[in-house]
């Protein structure tokens, strides 16, 4: 259970800053769908312009990554975070992105791998080797 209110499409149309983002999200996702997330930060307008503005500039505009892989990294970051909400809306985002079962079975074991050689090489604090200082 939310900590939080999650705000009704109702309540959205009577705040104008929090209808102008619920807007621009369904423009920019080309979907009538506003998830849970954004509809707990319409309880503080300012941090959803800002959050929305954000994501957006990282995960909508064109770059150097291409979209998939933008979500794969999200699903990895979220996975070593712990947020099961993450994990799910950006694995539902790759798939729809044309993510198969054999890549995410491969992220999967990737970021497992990675989290467990993070963890060895952790705990017994091996020294960076210098070809690798960036």
């Amino acid at each position: 259970m939310a900590t939080v209110r999650l705000w009704s499409d109702a309540e959205a149309e009577g705040h104008p800053r929090v209808k102008a983002v619920f807007d621009d999200i369904r423009a920019v996702r080309r979907s009538d769908f506003i998830n849970n997330f954004w509809r707990a930060l319409a309880n503080q307008p300012a941090v959803l312009e800002r959050t929305w503005a954000d994501l957006k500039q990282v995960m909508a505009a064109d770059g150097a990554l291409d979209p998939l892989t933008k979500e794969l990294i999200y699903i990895a970051v979220s996975t070593a975070n712990g947020c099961s909400y993450c994990i799910h809306s950006h694995t539902a985002a790759a798939r729809a992105k044309g993510m198969t079962e054999a890549q995410h079975g491969e992220l999967l074991a990737v970021i497992g791998m990675a989290n467990m050689t993070n963890a060895l090489v952790t705990g017994m604090q091996v020294p960076v080797d210098e070809a690798f200082q960036a």
